[in-house]
């Protein structure tokens, strides 16, 4: 798992936007978090109360396994920029880059040598081509790992982190470690400065 290019749009704005619903003049509302604002921010997810959090915006890319991505696609709501492509790249990819520690190198030898018998034919668009790059495909390992952009914000990533911070695969701990790194997230959500 890595993590590049991180940003974060919003934060101050969507602090002062807390104060909102219990003021009458919003000027008088400023960034300063308050007793309130830390009770908003570490309410029960799903309840509505946190909804200021949305309005902290994050960006970043994000390296993960495949198997590791096939859970994050269940957030809806943590969006794809763009993202590496086997079906463009993967007859030019470095196989065993891409690979992280768990791959067994049987499996990576397999994928080489199908990369290879593909890469050998000269007539793309023959049956035979058509069938190698298929093969191509369905042998990559769960442990093949791809980078994208991806955008969400505060509230979701509170989702993710109580969803996925003991989870099995290495990656999602350390993705909720980073989380908790956040600009005042801990302060927001996890009850800590």
């Amino acid at each position: 798992m890595n993590i590049q290019n991180a940003k974060i749009y919003g934060l101050d704005n969507a602090i002062k936007c807390s104060k909102y619903p219990m003021s009458i003049d919003i000027e008088n509302c400023n960034s300063d978090i308050t007793d309130t604002t830390r009770a908003l921010g570490r309410c029960k997810q799903g309840s509505g109360e946190d909804n200021y959090l949305k309005g902290v915006i994050v960006q970043f890319d994000l390296t993960f396994s495949i198997k590791a991505w096939i859970e994050a696609e269940r957030y809806h709501f943590l969006d794809f920029i763009s993202s590496q492509s086997t079906m463009h790249k993967i007859v030019k990819m470095d196989i065993m880059k891409q690979c992280n520690e768990y791959v067994d190198p049987r499996n990576i030898a397999v994928l080489k040598e199908k990369v290879c018998i593909y890469n050998s034919i000269e007539e793309k668009d023959s049956e035979e081509a058509k069938k190698a790059f298929l093969e191509c495909v369905y042998n990559i390992p769960a442990g093949f790992e791809m980078t994208a952009g991806m955008t969400t914000n505060y509230q979701q990533l509170k989702t993710i982190y109580y969803q996925r911070r003991y989870h099995r695969l290495p990656e999602w701990k350390a993705f909720c470690k980073w989380i908790e790194g956040m600009p005042k997230f801990k302060e927001l959500i996890l009850g800590g400065n």
